[in-house]
């Protein structure tokens, strides 16, 4: 198999100069010449030489700024430069260096050095190239993984939010239409000031994807209770209250399985356990007040209640969306987060098209 040939590209401005490097190494490498600078980086950008032999003391364009403008170009800033150039003081060298040359040949020229050094750069750039390469098969794998991360993640909130759903015959297609309500409230509540810095684009995915399991906990909760056609006794209701620390400490189990990727659930946990908190303090299950309460928690109560008011529920028929906008209105600054209400009021529209998009069969008939 025959071995590809590496490429030179020697410049100078004395085609004699150049017939000798050439001869030097045109047995081992493909030879290009330039005889001034401008074809030289005309050549270098076209062609993609994998070394170049560079003069300094040119007409025109000296080598320096042949140098400074190969670094300067994307296209031919890895080309390794070797200055070959009779000047030969340490000013000389050190201005070629810190323009990115890789090494200093003096003439005249010493065929053995010269093939010994090209040699050497050559290796060192196959080395780079191959790193850069290998570095890019590692990005592609973490971007790769990261997105079966993330798809794993989307199949445990959709799983675990599925066992609430199973369990309780009124849910429907509730928590579709929450996760819809948080993530349209969240957008609206970026431009205020006070969680614009909290509220960015991934902060708003995971709540998003959080939201379907704000009643994980309800697997918790005794069929008699959970299922129960009438009102709770006071007994019963403190049952059903738990269902917040159930789905805090079913979420906590799931994360503790993890050997890595946890983080995903921290929003889940604070939605499960608080979302039932009230803005007076007067909520569960600990009776959080005003900001103690995460804003994640905040923006669930707002799409529950929402929710729950206009569903049919077997204590209760569904009230319409005015009637829920009423209710939540009413309940701004004791129940709810003043600023959630506002937002809320601003885009109650697209929770109504929310709804209808995502209505319950009986509803749809």
């Amino acid at each position: 198999m025959t071995q590809i040939k590496s490429t030179i590209l020697a410049v100078d401005d004395t085609p004699e100069n150049l017939d000798v490097l050439k001869g030097v190494l045109i047995s081992k490498y493909s030879v290009k010449g330039a005889i001034n600078g401008p074809m030289a980086l005309k050549i270098a950008e076209k062609q993609q030489p994998d070394l170049i032999l560079l003069d300094i003391m040119m007409p025109g364009m000296d080598g320096y700024e042949v140098c400074a403008k190969l670094k300067a170009n994307p296209l031919t800033v890895d080309i390794p430069v070797i200055f070959v150039t009779a000047k030969s003081t340490v000013e000389d060298e050190q201005k070629g260096f810190e323009l990115g040359a890789v090494d200093y040949i003096t003439k005249p020229i010493s065929p053995p050095i010269v093939l010994e050094r090209v040699k050497i750069h050559l290796t060192l750039k196959e080395a780079q190239d191959f790193l850069k390469r290998q570095n890019e098969v590692l990005e592609e794998k973490v971007i790769e993984r990261t997105q079966k991360m993330e798809e794993l993640q989307d199949v445990v909130m959709v799983a675990m939010g599925s066992l609430a759903e199973a369990r309780d015959p009124e849910t429907g297609n509730h928590i579709r239409r929450t996760q819809h309500y948080v993530k349209k409230l969240a957008e609206k509540l970026k431009e205020h000031p006070k969680f614009r810095d909290f509220l960015t684009p991934e902060t708003i995915t995971l709540l998003y994807k959080s939201a379907p399991l704000h009643d994980i906990g309800k697997v918790g909760v005794p069929d008699n209770i959970l299922l129960k056609p009438g009102k709770l006794t006071d007994e019963e209701f403190e049952e059903m209250k738990r269902h917040t620390n159930y789905g805090f400490d079913a979420i906590v189990a799931a994360e503790n399985t993890m050997a890595e990727g946890g983080n995903f659930l921290y929003y889940a946990k604070e939605i499960a356990l608080y979302h039932q908190e009230k803005w007076d303090g007067s909520g569960y299950p600990e009776g959080l007040a005003n900001e103690n309460i995460p804003v994640s928690a905040r923006l669930m109560a707002v799409a529950d209640v929402y929710d729950a008011l206009i569903s049919k529920r077997v204590y209760k028929p569904a009230f319409s969306h005015e009637k829920a906008v009423d209710i939540i209105e009413a309940g701004r600054g004791t129940h709810f987060d003043p600023d959630m209400v506002d937002a809320f009021s601003a885009i109650s529209e697209q929770f109504r098209e929310i709804a209808a998009q995502f209505a319950d069969k009986e509803e749809q008939q």
